[in-house]
């Protein structure tokens, strides 16, 4: 069974930065476009970025030109780099395949405040 563990949220200033990892268990990750969820409270689950196993990536319009996922396949980690974060950026991160997939792993909190 797939198990996802997210790490490297924490509280960061508005214009800053910071780099979430997903560390991915089983064999599937080779073959799934992997992606970052968000979830604010009281709103639903969205996702943000994903990337094929071939190197497409897809984001969604509030998160271009300052998030970048990235994967590496050895290690069998995907990543989200996220820079000029905003307030409105502050939720629970998760990672996940295709169609969520994999169970939920716990996520990982990005709080943006100053």
């Amino acid at each position: 069974q797939v198990q996802l563990v997210e790490s490297g949220g924490g509280l960061v200033q508005p214009g800053g930065s910071l780099r979430l990892s997903c560390a991915v268990s089983g064999s599937v990750f080779m073959l799934w476009t992997m992606g970052w969820y968000r979830q604010a409270p009281g709103k639903q689950r969205e996702l943000v970025a994903s990337m094929s196993p071939g190197g497409y990536r897809n984001y969604a319009d509030s998160v271009k030109g300052r998030f970048t996922i990235s994967r590496d396949n050895g290690r069998k980690t995907v990543y989200l780099q996220m820079n000029s974060l905003k307030p409105e950026d502050t939720a629970v991160y998760y990672c996940n395949g295709p169609n969520a997939a994999a169970p939920w792993g716990q996520g990982t909190q990005v709080t943006v405040s100053s």
